[in-house]
């Protein structure tokens, strides 16, 4: 009997790798005879990078600058010509400098720092997941990085984040790395927000970052001089693409991606089981287990957990959530493909314990899982 073990992470837990290893050690001591594909996947954000390396990818580490200017050692995964990037590695939330939030300042040069150490590998494909960043500043930081020039009204260089956007006059692409144009770029994300406006991205994302009211509307009147500026630059291409969806992603990183680097949005979850081949694992397996730390209304918009269950719908095989909590209804689970869910909080209601020995209660719910498998399959031999 085949069993696909493809969760998402835990956060602030587990990875998704260490998930599914916690998962197979449970069903394993209940039934030593299970076929076990170990599949950790991710969404785009955190964790893609952890979820191509355990696909097959080589683990490269680069240091580049932070999103406050300090270095930080991010990982990126190459195999072949395809290099997988995670913006959070290296312009995140948890890598900014004791965790202080700074809105107006963070900055995403260091992701572009990772684009130009996948182009010296030689990579022609790059996938850029954007969840989790700490920069409001369109992706300004990451074009610098790759050879842009953001230029005041005295032709010199502005600083770094956000707000220093309401400085820029000038915008040289011409200047940027000449192996960008032949590189197939794919933005992985799943916010469908525009650049600018009470949906855009210093609206909507800004305060999780640390921005103030007032900080929001210096970030959304210095991103719209951004804007202006790129557009007498690139002309309509760069209006279109400030209104697509997922231009607000990850502080309006998505919107530099689109404009300048011609990316193609696709969501994260489609972008890493695709890496991952997890449609082709599918058929033929007994049952595939999924989930992640949180199933709540926020995983129904293209979260890991439910892209898993409707590839498995597609393959025919049944569909098993595990996670941390959850809050959604068995009516709205099972309408979500899960055919069963078990919660860590049925087995520990304390929730920081839920999260300090999540490694163990996932094992006794893959002992569970394991046990319900062997009898199944006895019921079915016995009827035979």
């Amino acid at each position: 009997m085949r069993v696909i073990l493809a969760p998402d992470k835990f956060k602030g837990s587990l990875s998704a790798p260490e998930v599914a290893r916690h998962l197979a050690a449970g069903l394993r001591s209940a039934n030593p005879a299970l076929e076990l594909e170990l599949v950790p996947l991710g969404d785009g954000g955190e964790g893609t990078v952890d979820a191509a390396v355990a696909a097959g990818f080589t683990r490269v580490t680069a240091t580049v600058e932070g999103p406050t200017g300090g270095p930080v050692d991010a990982d990126l995964a190459v195999r072949g010509t395809t290099a997988v990037i995670e913006m959070a590695a290296a312009s995140g939330l948890h890598v900014l400098d004791g965790g202080t939030l700074v809105p107006l300042t963070a900055s995403s040069f260091g992701t572009g720092q990772l684009v130009t150490a996948a182009l010296h590998a030689g990579c022609t494909e790059i996938v850029l997941g954007v969840g989790g960043s700490a920069c409001t500043d369109g992706g300004a930081g990451m074009l610098a990085a790759l050879g842009a020039k953001l230029l005041d009204a005295k032709d010199r260089p502005i600083p770094r984040g956000g707000a220093a956007l309401a400085a820029v006059s000038r915008i040289v692409l011409e200047t940027l790395d000449p192996r960008l144009a032949g590189t197939r770029f794919t933005l992985a994300s799943d916010v469908d927000n525009p650049l600018l406006g009470p949906d855009g991205t210093a609206a909507v994302f800004g305060p999780q970052k640390g921005a103030s009211s007032a900080q929001v509307d210096q970030l959304e009147n210095a991103l719209e001089r951004y804007f202006r500026v790129l557009s007498n630059e690139l002309g309509m291409h760069s209006v279109d693409a400030s209104d697509h969806p997922g231009a607000g992603a990850a502080g309006g990183t998505g919107y530099a991606a689109l404009a300048v680097l011609n990316a193609t949005r696709r969501p994260g979850i489609d972008v890493v089981m695709e890496l991952t081949s997890l449609a082709q694992r599918l058929p033929g397996a007994a049952v595939v287990v999924t989930g992640e730390g949180s199933l709540d209304h926020q995983s129904l918009r293209g979260k890991a957990p439910v892209g898993v269950a409707a590839a498995a719908h597609l393959a025919g095989v049944r569909t098993l959530a595990v996670c941390g909590r959850t809050t959604l209804n068995e009516s709205t689970l099972r309408g979500a493909g899960f055919d069963r869910t078990f919660a860590l909080t049925d087995l520990e209601p304390d929730a920081s314990r839920c999260m300090s020995h999540a490694g163990e209660l996932l094992k006794r719910i893959g002992a569970t899982i394991g046990m319900e498998l062997a009898a199944a399959l006895e019921e079915e031999t016995s009827l035979v």
